[in-house]
């Protein structure tokens, strides 16, 4: 399993809260063509207007596919802040309690 984390800066809180529940209320339609991921998650922190988002691919190939169509991808509104980093890893330990 892969995984590809991007680093978003400068949102107001309200924004991350609105993007977060946007999210939340399209999950039941997966996740965007062209992104064959295998789940997601969105670390936020409205105090900071810092945000993390996980995407989860199964195979190496996945993620590279992936990755290109995220990359040509941009929030939906300035107030979300803007992408400053984006890495890869394998994942070591996927554990959900």
């Amino acid at each position: 399993m892969y995984a590809r984390v991007a680093v978003f800066e400068g949102a107001t809180g309200d924004a991350l809260q609105r993007s977060a529940d946007e999210i939340q209320s399209q999950a039941d339609k997966g996740p965007p063509e062209g992104v064959p991921a295998t789940g997601f998650t969105m670390l936020i922190d409205p105090e900071s207007g810092r945000s993390l988002s996980i995407s989860l691919f199964e195979t190496e190939d996945d993620l590279r596919k992936g990755d290109e169509t995220l990359n040509q991808m941009n929030p939906s509104s300035d107030d979300v802040g803007k992408r400053v980093a984006v890495e890869t890893y394998e994942v070591g330990v996927d554990l959900r309690l």
